[in-house]
């Protein structure tokens, strides 16, 4: 007898740009610590530049 193979349910739009969002940070995170650049954030309101 075979077992009924379930079909993945399609992410939604939002955990695939939240995905994306988390990885560029990252890589942006990363680029920034080589060069010794400062990293711009959004902190109570506030854009601030913080060291990586």
């Amino acid at each position: 007898m075979k077992t009924k193979k379930r079909r993945k349910q399609p992410e939604t739009r939002a955990v695939t740009v939240g995905r994306a969002l988390r990885r560029a940070a990252k890589t942006a995170r990363k680029t920034a610590r080589a060069y010794g650049t400062p990293i711009y954030i959004w902190r109570d309101g506030k854009v601030v530049a913080e060291k990586p």
